[in-house]
This record gives structure tokens, sequence and C-alpha cells, in this order.
């Protein structure tokens, strides 16, 4: 089956309208979008968030720089609107720099502050930076069709193909407990055979990524929501590693992979938030 390939998405020329809970409107502050490597004063465009297109550019601590734009001090409600403002701004630097992304709604007061929060968490902020470098991360999530699946394995599966031939030769009223049972023995079944497609599917990519991530699936279709951690120049080897899986499973297995992404399952650096009061 064909894969389903989403890149990143690209936003409107136009600024989106957003959603904004207002703190303090006397007070500007400065949203941050995520942290590079770079000592110079860079500007990216006027795309920031909130609607009112401001300058995004940069601030620096020795030779890392906070990617961040002017906004009073809000609180950002997560609307798609506002989301893909905040994603559209990370995927632009990302082009030419390796970024690390911060949490959606991270605002400070001044560039002094973010200076100093730099400063305080740069030993941290290098490594990572040092870890990430040249590196982007790809999703990957898998679905099935549960009830081809369930009739592959009445088919196929000697025991539960078995034990449905015996009860569709019943009447119902007298093959209830049987019909639970081999309800709990498809389930198993479907467990089984789950967990196996997914080992395989990380064993096969294991070779062309550098880390990977399991994440919970949504859904009874979806046996596996993964991310995987690419160098850039491998990107070619991933995406013909996964058309590879696919065609293998053929009809059994839908995929979709997106990206390329910044490294959002990879690192988990938070800055401290600073909220504006009301007087």
């Amino acid at each position: 089956m064909p894969v389903s390939v989403q890149s990143p998405r690209q936003s409107a020329a136009t600024a989106p309208q957003t959603n904004l809970t207002l703190v303090d409107s006397r007070q500007e502050g400065r949203y941050v979008y995520g942290i590079i490597q770079s000592k110079d004063a860079m500007s990216f465009g006027k795309m920031g968030i909130g609607g009112t297109g401001e300058l995004v550019y940069s601030v620096a601590h020795g030779d890392i720089s906070a990617v961040i734009s002017k906004t009073p001090v809000f609180i950002f409600d997560p609307t798609r609107e506002n989301a893909l403002a905040h994603e559209h701004v990370i995927e632009t630097v990302m082009k030419q720099h390796t970024i690390i992304p911060m949490s959606f709604g991270t605002v400070f007061r001044t560039d002094d502050d973010i200076r100093e929060v730099l400063r305080s968490i740069y030993p941290s902020l290098k490594d990572v930076l040092k870890q990430m470098e040249g590196k982007v991360e790809f999703g990957l999530k898998v679905m099935w069709e549960r009830d081809h699946i369930i009739d592959e394995l009445k088919k196929e599966h000697e025991e539960i193909h078995r034990f449905h031939q015996e009860i569709t030769r019943k009447h119902l009223q007298s093959t209830y407990l049987a019909r639970m049972q081999l309800g709990r023995m498809i389930e198993k079944a479907l467990s089984e055979r789950s967990t196996e497609y997914v080992r395989e599917i990380y064993e096969d990519l294991r070779g062309v990524c550098v880390a990977s991530r399991d994440n919970k699936p949504i859904g009874d279709k979806m046996i596996m929501n993964a991310a995987f951690l690419i160098q850039r120049e491998r990107e070619a080897e991933f995406d013909a590693a996964v058309n590879r899986i696919a065609k293998k499973f053929g009809d059994r297995l839908n995929f979709k992979y997106t990206g390329p992404w910044p490294p959002y399952n990879f690192v988990n650096i938070r800055l401290k938030l600073e909220r504006g009061t009301a007087n």
C-alpha cells in the first residue's frame, strides 16, 4: 500500500487570527520559540505569534541564542491557529539551524530576562544542541483494519478457526459462553500479532535512525505511534526503508509518516514561564 507522507504544515501568507487571554496589556513581553547555536543577531521575518506580524529575531548569550518575537504578556490559548503560528516559526528557523523547540506559550518579560535564563542553563543547552546537531525527527503511525485482521485470524489461526467453525454450526442461544471465549481468543491473538508487526517495523528501521520513541497509539485502528530521530543526510534512506516495509506488509497495514520536524520527542528542556499580573 502506498505510504501517506505529510510534510510540515505551511502557514498562510497572511497571519492567522489568534485567540488570546490578556494578562497585562501594559507590559510588553517576549515569546520564545526555541534555542539555536549562534552568537550573531539574526532576524527571520515578520511572522510572530499573535496575529500582528511581529518580527522574529534572536537574543544571544555567548554562542547560543533564543528565537523570539515581541508580544504583550499574554496567555496564549492552544488553538489550531496559535499552534500553527508557533510551528511555522520553528519550521522556518530549522531550515538553516538545529533548533531546540520550546513548549507552546513560553513568555518572558524582556530580552535581558531571556539572556539570564540562557546563562543559567548554558551547559545543558550546549549539551542538547551538540547531541541534536544535524538531526531531525520523523513521526510514523501505523494503522490496520481490525475487522480485516480478525477475518484473517478466523481463517489462518488454527485454534480460532476450529473454534469459530464449531460455533457457526450451533444455535446462537446455546453458544453465548463459547462466543465470549472466542472473543477473548481473538483479542489475545490481535495483541500478539500487533506486537509482532511493531517489533518487525522497529527492527527494519533500526539501521537508519539514531533513536526512536514509542508513543501511545490513538484509537483501535492504530497499532504504532512512533517518533524517529534521523540524521539529515539519511532522510532519503529512511524514506526508502519506510516504503520497503509498507510494500512488504501490503494491504494489511497503512503507514503514515510526517516530517521532518525539530526533535520534539527527544529533548525535554523547559524555560521558566514568567506571567504578567494585572494591577
